[in-house]
Formats: C-alpha cells, structure tokens, sequence
C-alpha cells in the first residue's frame, strides 16, 4: 500500500486535510451539542419550578383580592352611613393626599 500520510516534499496529503478539517468540525459540534444539552436541562428545571412559583403568586394574589374587597367594602359601608362619616373620609382623604405632596416634594428636592 502506498503512504498518502506525507509526500516525498514533507508535505502533508489532501485527505489529511480533510481528515484534520472533518475531526475539528466534529468537536466544534459536540461542544455545541453539550452546550444545548446544559440549556435543555436547566430549561427543564426552571419548567419544574414554574407551577410551584405560579401557585404561590395566584395564592397572594388571592389573598390581596380579599383585603382589597373587605376595604372597599368598609369604605362603601362608611360612606352610605351619614354625612358626618363624609366630611371625615374627604377630610382623610385631603390629609393623604397632602403627605403625598410632602413627602413627594421631600423626597425629589433632597436627594441626590
């Protein structure tokens, strides 16, 4: 069988080339391959964790739904009762919206 490994210059033959070209290739691909199968994995974990995390914002969520609606409901409640009820809920009122301004004003004159 004839040498096709180098010619008589030294010089290294086309189908080492090829050979070398084909086996960087290969591994170029099986780094990649590994890579998206390091992704495919943490997607899968991340895909496990999402019910358990899902449930526990629906479950506040819920329970902020109740409090918000006993408040209104309290609120209604107050304003329907008698007048003296209003004048003290516009006067709550006009009081928090002037510690908003306060503090507002506090707050973008005085920092940084």
């Amino acid at each position: 069988m004839a040498n096709w490994g180098t010619s008589r210059n030294g010089f290294v033959s086309e189908e080492e080339v090829l050979e070398n070209q084909n086996q960087h290739k290969i591994e170029s691909l099986a780094s990649k391959v590994s890579l998206l199968k390091g992704i495919a994995i943490e997607l899968e974990a991340d895909s496990k964790k999402s019910p358990t995390f899902v449930d526990g914002v629906l479950t506040t969520l819920g329970s902020a739904e109740g409090l918000l609606s006993g408040s209104m409901h309290r609120v209604s409640h107050m304003l329907n009762t008698t007048h003296s009820n209003r004048r003290l809920m516009c006067y709550l009122i006009a009081a928090l919206v002037g510690l908003f301004i306060i503090f507002h004003y506090i707050l973008s004159h005085f920092t940084l």
